[in-house]
């Protein structure tokens, strides 16, 4: 009876997992994070055409270029642009990092104009206000799915 039984060796776990799906893979692959440091693609070129204005204002904002070596997980085919050969680099894209809490002060800058600017429109908005026909600065949405009510 012993004898019709499978060695137990020869089970293993790859031939009884689940066959593995293939699935596309990205084009712009995700760094592995570093604590205190956010990550960003910066334009180097588009249709060939070299970017440098773009490029140099990241770089005085204060986004550093990655170096090639700090991150092996991400294959990097050959070298698109010889200014950046050690660095990753990418359809035309730079991979960059800069610190987060300077990243934050820059969304907070961003954030804080966006937010000048419609405080601007409403006020020229309701200058216009009228007595006889009021307008309404109501900034207020809402979704709905279905047929509603």
């Amino acid at each position: 009876m012993a004898e019709n039984r499978l060695n137990r060796e020869l089970e293993t776990r790859e031939k009884t997992a689940r066959k593995r799906n293939w699935t596309r893979p990205d084009t712009l692959p995700t760094p592995t994070p570093e604590p205190g440091y956010e990550f960003h693609w910066v334009r180097v070129s588009t249709r060939g055409e070299a970017d440098p204005m773009n490029v140099s204002l990241k770089l005085r904002e204060g986004w550093e270029p990655v170096k090639a070596a700090d991150h092996p997980e991400i294959y990097v085919a050959g070298i698109e642009n010889e200014r950046f050969k050690d660095n990753v680099l990418i359809g035309g894209l730079l991979l960059c990092k800069a610190p987060t809490e300077l990243v934050e002060d820059r969304n907070g800058y961003f954030e804080e104009q966006a937010t000048a600017q419609i405080r601007s429109v409403d006020n020229s908005f309701m200058r216009e206000n009228d007595p006889r026909m009021p307008l309404f600065n109501e900034r207020k949405t809402s979704v709905t799915f279905g047929k509603g009510s």
